[in-house]
């Protein structure tokens, strides 16, 4: 059975790896100025994807994703599923309010695939291609994320039980928090497209 001391290290190390900005940081070392003054103003992979390097926003949703992946499954190795899980979810938050700048970070998505790759494969990948399937019909990131991670409980649960189930829906609820502007633009269909230009959106 996890120990409370165990369970806030656990979360502890998921919120200090998951709060490394890695898109600001990559862009900043590519000579590209700092990233949240481009497109949506997000560290992530998408709004990496607005500078037109499309290496370097591979870069960041890999780096996004494998910081996630990397703290649940140090987390399971150490202390078993439980600890996974809280680590998972610390990882998501550190992304999203990273102490390191101000408590204004990313949306997490990429994070979250990490995530639940690590905790439960089969949740992870299908969400990879629920994520894969609406960007391919809609060409809209926000709403492809949204869709994937909306699903994700009813598969948590299929797949790994109330546990996993229980880090989907705290997942979701946080990225459909963090998504708020976009899906405002999505109800009044001025959400940008995967691969639109520059232009600084709220």
């Amino acid at each position: 059975m996890l120990t409370p001391i165990a369970g806030v290290l656990a979360a502890l190390l998921g919120y200090l790896l998951g709060s490394i900005p890695f898109g600001l940081v990559l862009t900043r070392m590519a000579g590209l100025g700092d990233i949240r003054q481009i497109g949506s103003g997000n560290i992530g992979a998408t709004n990496v994807l607005r500078t037109g390097n499309k290496p370097l926003a591979l870069a960041t949703l890999l780096l996004d994703s494998g910081k996630g992946a990397i703290a649940a499954l140090l987390a399971l190795w150490w202390a078993g599923p439980e600890a996974a899980v809280l680590a998972a979810g610390g990882a998501m938050l550190g992304h999203s309010f990273p102490v390191w700048l101000g408590f204004k970070g990313g949306k997490g998505v990429a994070t979250a695939i990490g995530v639940l790759l690590a905790v439960s494969w089969p949740v992870g990948l299908l969400a990879c291609l629920t994520w894969i399937v609406m960007a391919a019909l809609f060409r809209i990131s926000s709403l492809s994320a949204l869709t994937a991670l909306g699903l994700s409980p009813l598969t948590g649960w299929y797949f790994g039980g109330p546990l996993v189930a229980g880090l989907c829906l705290f997942i979701a609820v946080l990225v459909f928090i963090r998504h708020e502007a976009n899906i405002r633009r999505l109800l009044k269909g001025e959400e940008p497209k995967i691969g639109a230009g520059k232009k600084k959106a709220a």
